[in-house]
């Protein structure tokens, strides 16, 4: 099987009011993006990664991987787009020829499992389109603009999307391209598969493949590496 990645890297992550996007920032010593790429390594499938920036960052990018590396499989650096659709799409472009699987994750979550990438690599291969993601633990309540409460919604069958997110190649390009037909904005890659008609198998992650989004994100990130030595 010939899999692929694509690391999303070219949002601003004006959430955490740094001037540098997230995956460049330092936590633990390393940035962001190279723990996240870290947690690809093992995997011996992954033939390629192409991770997706910001044209005006693509510099820094090769001097965070050329300062970390070597790295056991190739890298390639892509522009990112508009919104997170275009930037995938330009990911996409750059897959090797002979891709089967590509697995689409969020440079922002270093703490995902090697276990669970390969769960949804197979899953993937198996189903056409994975969903790494978790059981809703907390009651759901639904609310008016004035946060009075409507309802309480039942949990049984909810559950918090995360990445990777793996496809298939042709399931997620065609994908792409139904919703650009339809002037769809997505940025979600597994509802565009949803809406196209197309099955999508959730796979089980945990909770510790949380996105780094606020500065106590970034905190909690900071001491779940002390704890762990890397």
């Amino acid at each position: 099987m010939h899999v692929n990645v694509v690391i999303v890297a070219a949002g601003k992550g004006t959430r955490l009011q740094s001037e540098l996007p997230k995956p460049f920032l330092s936590v633990a010593g390393k940035p962001i993006l190279v723990h996240t790429l870290r947690r690809f390594a093992p995997i011996g499938a992954v033939r390629r990664i192409v991770v997706v920036v910001a044209a005006e960052r693509e510099a820094l990018c090769r001097d965070v991987l050329r300062t970390h590396g070597p790295w056991p499989q190739p890298i390639t650096i892509a522009h990112g787009g508009a919104e997170r659709q275009d930037s995938v799409q330009n990911g996409l472009a750059a897959l090797e020829l002979q891709c089967e699987i590509v697995v689409i994750h969020d440079a922002a979550r270093p703490f995902i499992s090697v276990e669970a990438i390969q769960r949804s690599i197979d899953t993937a291969a198996e189903a056409g389109s994975a969903v790494v993601a978790t059981p809703v633990r907390d009651t759901i309540k639904r609310a008016d603009a004035q946060h009075a409460i409507r309802e309480t919604v039942s949990r049984h069958d909810l559950w918090l999307a995360q990445t990777p997110q793996t496809f298939r190649v042709g399931v997620i390009r065609a994908a792409h391209r139904w919703a650009q037909q339809r002037g769809i904005t997505e940025t979600d890659d597994a509802a565009m598969v949803e809406q196209m008609g197309q099955p999508v198998r959730l796979v089980p992650g945990d909770t510790l493949n949380f996105k780094i989004t606020t500065p106590d994100d970034l905190a909690l990130a900071q001491a779940v590496l002390q704890a762990s030595g890397d």
